[in-house]
């Protein structure tokens, strides 16, 4: 899991190869379990559920988080809770990647303000225990993230990246409270997921970064100049970097 690295322009940045499965906007998010002042109070903005992770984006601009992001292989005790009094939420906890501007681990609770939180949960868990099972039928030594990669280059995605591949997913839902990303807010990176996602390891992630640069440079090439996406060469902010800016 790291702390502002998913974010590029108001928008979401995902990896090369990596895709959205769900968006919903206007969800809460709380965390617990941490002294680092990151994570204090609560935070409001869009949650987004890709091939490889869990994806949010705050909505307010001087908040020191604008971006949380958890790999699947790095979520634990995910739950669906169903109060008799208030609104369902989903809680977990999550282990900090190498590099993700934080330590340790931190809990956290997730609302949705238009509903849709049974079934967010229900495709989480579902996308979360197929990549965890991809990511030890590959070997791997432990159960710890990999560390966090720079974005490296990156760009407007191309329309791929904005749903699923042709294929079944029956576990997706169909909700009102789930709607696509909004076009110019979906960025990607040069560099391919670390870690599996639920199709597996870097043979799923190479394939899809293929079809997306060629659906890309196919769109470049046919559009007009002033439709061209700007290219972009900045990595989004760091933790300490939006610490000095709220200092």
């Amino acid at each position: 899991m790291s702390v502002n690295t998913a974010h590029a322009n108001n928008g979401v940045l995902i990896h090369a190869g990596e895709y959205i499965l769900l968006h919903s906007d206007g969800v809460t998010m709380d965390f617990s379990g941490q002294d680092n002042p990151v994570f204090k109070g609560s935070k409001q903005g869009r949650i987004y559920l890709t091939s490889h992770r869990l994806i949010f984006n705050n909505k307010k601009p001087a908040d020191q988080l604008q971006s949380f992001s958890a790999p699947f292989i790095a979520l634990s005790d995910v739950e669906l809770e169903q109060p008799v009094f208030g609104a369902n939420y989903i809680k977990a906890k999550v282990r900090a990647q190498p590099n993700g501007n934080f330590i340790g681990e931190v809990k956290f609770k997730l609302h949705f303000k238009s509903g849709g939180a049974i079934e967010y949960g229900q495709a989480l868990l579902r996308a979360a225990s197929t990549a965890q099972s991809n990511y030890h039928r590959g070997g791997a030594p432990n159960d710890d993230p990999p560390p966090y990669t720079p974005a490296g280059a990156w760009h407007e995605a191309p329309p791929p990246a904005y749903q699923p591949p042709p294929g079944y997913y029956g576990w997706l839902p169909t909700h009102e409270a789930f709607s696509g990303p909004a076009n110019g807010t979906v960025f990607v990176s040069d560099n391919p997921p670390p870690y599996p996602g639920i199709g597996g390891h870097s043979k799923e992630a190479e394939a899809m970064a293929s079809a997306q640069n060629t659906t890309y440079n196919q769109y470049s090439n046919n559009a007009a100049p002033s439709d061209l996406p700007p290219a972009y060469d900045a990595l989004p902010p760091n933790y300490d970097s939006a610490n000095k800016k709220n200092q």
